[in-house]
Parts: structure tokens; C-alpha cells; sequence
């Protein structure tokens, strides 16, 4: 399928996630198989998704840079740590190039 995980950070009530893929890839499609699996590999009661999800398109690094920077930053907009870097449910998968 050609799907990529970059970086992602996971927050008490959503994810980010950064992904890339073929040109055939469809993230709609995508984003209900990964809701449809996360729901049964949890273990306790199911998630309730929100209906839908937001998406944007990065087209060079700058932007990549850029949105991630104010994805990491959640954590501590929200209270949750006062440094991003403390926020552990953070990584990267694999390294995507804008």
C-alpha cells in the first residue's frame, strides 16, 4: 500500500498524525480501517470517534516544520506539561520528506 507513519503525537481525546502514501492512497479509507482496528485492539470500553477527521496537505518542508512544530506543542497549550519535550506519547515512525 505504500502508507507511512511519520510523526504522530498522541493526545487524551485525539491523535496527530503525519502520513504519506501512493498516489492511489486514500486517507479517508485509511482513517476508518485504523479507527475500525484501534477500537478492537483496546481493550477496555470501545473508543467513540468523532465522525470524520481534518486533514491538510504539506507540500515543502517549511510547512512540514511548521506544523509540526504547533502539533508538538499541544500537550502544553492544553496544560498537560509545561515542555513539550516532557509530553512521552510523542515520536516518529518514520522519517517523511515534504
Amino acid at each position: 500500500m505504500g502508507i507511512g507513519v511519520g510523526r504522530y503525537v498522541i493526545m487524551p481525546d485525539h491523535v496527530h498524525l503525519f502520513v504519506r502514501g501512493n498516489l492511489d492512497f486514500s486517507l479517508t479509507q485509511w482513517v476508518r480501517l485504523l479507527k475500525r482496528k484501534l477500537s478492537t485492539e483496546i481493550a477496555s470500553a470501545p473508543p467513540h470517534w468523532q465522525h470524520g477527521f481534518f486533514d491538510h496537505l504539506i507540500r515543502h518542508s517549511e510547512s512540514y516544520a511548521q506544523k509540526w512544530e504547533y502539533v508538538r506543542q499541544n500537550p502544553v497549550r492544553a496544560g498537560l506539561v509545561s515542555n513539550c519535550e516532557e509530553w512521552q506519547w510523542q515520536g516518529e515512525i518514520v522519517r517523511i520528506e515534504a
